[in-house]
Formats: C-alpha cells, sequence, structure tokens
C-alpha cells in the first residue's frame, strides 16, 4: 500500500523552487504552506511514523532574503534546533530543550527555510532501518510493509509522501544516500566541510558526518548547496556556485557493479546501474569497468570505527544527556555494537590508521575516473524486521554490512557522492543509483544527476495508481 499526501493544495506537487517562485508571485503565502504542510502530516504521519515533534503553528523562520525563504522543511532529531527537544532516537535519556541553535540549524535558517518539525532517525543513527526495539518503525510511503532507510528516514517518508518538499539529513555511512534510495528520492552528501561541521563530527577522530538536504528534484538540492555556498563559503575547497544544468563535458566513468563485501548485488538494482551507465555513455561519457580500491579490510575497519560510536554513547552518555540517561535502556543493537569495540579496542590505532589513509587511496582511483557509478545499495529496501535492532548482532551485522557496502567510502574519505531515484524494482519500489566524485567536486555530481533526470524522469509516488492513506 502506498501512503502519500499530495492534493490541489497550497504545496501542490511542487518542489522547493517551485514553491519559492509562487511565494515571489503572491500565489500563495509561507503561512498557507505550512497550514499544507500539518494537514498532509495529519494525513499521513500516522501510517508512516516519520516526525517527532511538531511545530507546524510554531516554527522558526528562515531568513527572508533566502533563495528558498519560506518553504517548510524538517530537521533531523539529532541537530539542535533552540527551545526543541533533540532526542537522537533513542529512548535512553530524556531529552531536554536545545539552549542554542547548532551551525548546521544555522546553515538551513540563513538558506529561507522555515523550521517546522523533527524527523525521526534510528537510536543514534546507527542502523540502516528506522526501527526501533520498543515503538513503530518509520514506514515506506511506496510500500508500508517496507524498511524507508536510515539513519535520516523519517526525513525521507515525509518528503516522498508530500508532507515537505526538502528536508535536512545527515550522514556517516549513507544516512542521507540510503533513505533516498529506498524512498525515490535525490540524497547528495557533500564533502565534508562543504557544510557546517556538525557536533558529532567535531569530536571524531575521523570525521564521516556531512549534513544535507534530501529532496524530489536535483535543482533543489543545487540550490540549498549553492545558497551555503554563497553565505559560507569553505576557502579550503573549490567554489561551487549555482549548477543549474547539465555540462557539455565529456567524462570518465567509472562502473563498479562488485561489492566490496564480496555480497551479490540484486538483479533488480545491477539493472538500474547499468541502465544509467548505458545511458551516460549514449550521452558522449566513456563508461568503463572499475573498482572501489578498498576491500574486506576496509568493511571490517569501518564496523570497528562504528562500534567506537555506539561505545562512545554507551559509556558517556551521561556526559552527554545529562542524569536521566540510562545505559540499559539502550537498543539491543546499540549495545551489541558497544560490546563488538569493547572486542575489538586493542585494534584501535590500527584501524584508525589505515581509515585516515583512505582518502589517498580513493583519490588514487580519480586518476583514472572522474566519476565512479555504482548501486547505493547491494539491494531494494528490505521488508520491516529484516535490519530490526533486536535482530541477532551477527546476523544483523552481516545483513548491514552487505545491504549498504557501497557507501561508507565516501564517508570516510570526505568525497561528495549522490543517490539518484533512477531505476524501479519489481516489485514496484524505487532503486537507487550513486555517484560519487573526487573531493570538492559537488558540480560535477549535480550536472551529471541534472543529465540523468533529463532523460530518466524520475517515477512518482503518484504514478501508475491513485493511493490514499486509510
Amino acid at each position: 500500500m502506498r501512503v502519500h499526501a499530495f492534493s490541489d493544495d497550497a504545496l501542490g506537487d511542487d518542489d522547493a523552487l517551485g514553491l519559492v517562485a509562487r511565494l515571489r508571485r503572491g500565489e500563495v503565502s509561507a503561512a498557507e504552506l505550512r497550514t499544507a504542510a500539518a494537514l498532509r502530516a495529519d494525513k499521513v504521519d500516522p501510517d508512516l511514523r516519520g516526525l517527532v515533534e511538531r511545530h507546524f503553528d510554531d516554527p522558526v523562520h528562515g531568513e527572508r532574503g533566502g533563495p528558498l525563504a519560506g518553504v517548510p522543511t524538517l530537521v533531523k532529531d539529532n541537530t539542535e534546533v533552540r527551545g526543541w527537544s533533540c532526542g537522537n532516537g533513542s529512548a535512553a535519556y530524556v531529552a531536554r530543550p536545545a539552549r542554542t541553535h547548532s551551525a548546521v540549524t544555522e546553515q538551513l535558517l540563513a538558506s529561507g527555510l522555515d523550521l517546522v518539525g523533527t524527523s525521526r532517525l534510528p537510536e543514534y543513527g546507527l542502523n540502516a532501518s528506522t526501527e526501533f526495539a520498543d515503538a513503530e518503525p518509520t514506514r515506506n510511503p511506496w510500500d508500508v510493509r517496507y524498511s524507508a532507510g536510515a539513519s535520516s528516514g523519517g526525513a525521507a517518508a515525509l518528503v516522498a509522501s508530500g508532507v515537505v518538499p526538502i528536508a535536512h539529513a545527515n550522514d556517516g555511512g549513507g544516512s542521507i544516500r540510503i533513505p533516498a534510495a529506498a524512498c525515490g528520492l535525490v540524497g547528495l552528501k557533500p564533502t565534508r566541510g562543504r557544510t557546517a561541521v556538525s557536533a558529532h563530527g567535531a569530536h571524531m577522530p575521523v570525521d564521516i558526518v556531512s549534513d544535507g538536504v534530501i529532496t524530489r528534484s536535483v535543482r533543489d538540492t543545487a540550490a540549498f548547496l549553492a545558497a551555503v555556498d554563497r553565505r559560507q563559503r569553505n576557502p579550503h575547497l573549490p567554489p561551487l556556485g549555482r549548477v543549474e544544468g547539465p555540462a557539455a563535458r565529456r567524462l570518465r566513468i567509472g562502473l563498479i557493479l562488485e561489492s566490496p563485501t564480496g555480497a551479490q548485488v540484486d538483479a533488480d538494482t545491477r539493472a538500474a546501474v547499468e541502465d544509467v551507465a548505458r545511458l551516460l555513455q549514449d550521452q558522449g561519457h566513456d563508461v568503463l569497468p572499475a573498482t572501489t580500491g578498498v576491500g574486506r579490510r576496509f568493511v571490517d575497519d569501518f564496523l570497528d570505527y562504528w562500534s567506537l560510536l555506539a561505545f562512545t554513547v554507551s559509556t558517556g552518555g551521561k556526559l552527554m544527556h545529562g542524569p536521566t540517561f540510562d545505559a540499559g535502556r539502550l537498543d539491543p543493537f546499540t549495545r551489541a555494537l558497544a560490546d563488538h569495540y569493547r572486542r575489538a579496542v586493542a585494534r584501535t590505532p590500527a584501524f584508525l590508521r589505515r581509515l585516515s589513509r583512505v582518502r589517498e587511496t580513493y583519490a588514487e582511483e580519480f586518476t583514472r575516473h572522474d566519476v565512479l557509478l555504482s548501486p547505493t545499495l547491494a539491494h531494494v529496501t528490505p521488508e520491516l524486521g529484516w535490519l530490526s535492532p533486536t535482530t541477532d548482532f551477527d546476523v544483523l551485522r552481516a545483513r548491514l554490512l552487505d545491504y549498504v557496502a557501497f557507501t561508507p567510502l565516501c564517508n570516510v574519505a570526505g568525497a561528495p557522492a549522490i543517490s539518484l531515484p533512477a531505476g524501479v524494482a519489481a516489485n514496484g519500489l524505487p532503486v537507487g543509483v550513486h555517484l560519487c566524485s573526487t573531493i570538492g567536486d559537488e558540480r560535477t555530481l549535480l550536472e551529471l544527476a541534472y543529465a540523468v533526470e533529463a532523460d530518466r524522469p524520475w517515477r512518482r509516488i503518484t504514478d501508475d495508481v491513485l493511493m490514499e492513506s486509510p
């Protein structure tokens, strides 16, 4: 069953820039957009469970001169908004109202976006499905039996179902790109440092987190990044500016179909990637076989690092969140991941050293290629329960590592990557196709994304069949 809220209300089926144009023409007001978003949330969120807090009636307004001024959006519930609670998807502590805006929140507001609520994530963003031990999962609007991905699963579910056209997300191992692939959306993980450094990334020995947005169109993603670049440009990165369409230059594109874990890519996903490869070849690009340059050692090192993050939460939760934190109330997966690190602790210097060198390995691939093309995920998004945090840890670990094998490399390398909804599985669910480029080169990714979008327009959740929320 599909669940969506698209209608002929103030939001219509416009993307964010479409709404900006209507706002500037005086055809609609920002208040009317927020009201429509609230009513849409009323319709679909009982089924999808993507919202944490609702602030449609008391939003935090973005700057009126921002390029996305008046467009409603959601903030992921691991990012501080002054006066709002920030729960990190966890039942282990009582979330307190934040005292200040995070740097990421300030960037969202500088773009003009109006913040109308917070979106769900699995506990501390550690899982690839927005599921919980003792709460309802976030459901995929394309079929509510399936996962919306993670960790920005709430954001993706609510953008795909039409509640808002654009939503904040962040990505420490695929958390923008995974839910974008699962829900048929555009999800770009920026270069490390392109957007504000989050509180999460600032204290990491290897900063793997980048903040961005999930959208329904390439131009909305480009507009947000242009707003960030114009207002708070990172002097250590190439300027980005506004990317408004495809470029004419011919690129060397490396095609990757083999997973770093050795897991088989499913037939629907492989077909979608091969279709995009043919499309890019027809557009004049050179498409040749390639590899990621990393293998099982990288996967194991990333797992050890991921477990270090869970261990940090488990042992430092009271310092982070105050006296209400109780490690015994963490999800079983978080606790098991922390236990994995206790067994791996002696490997810490070695795996941190190897991870810090991944950037060099990654850069070597781009002496031969301009862009790498691969699946976003090794298989179509699974049914809910497959990645439940209550699953036996060894089983869940193996499932996760195979499922998300293509996304973490760009986090460790600090490079940009984008998932595009360029395929459809036999069961009707979206399939994501992944493009990544060298550090600082979001422009090439956006130009290619425009070209794919033009020749393979994204399938819409309203296509084929008219569905209503029950």
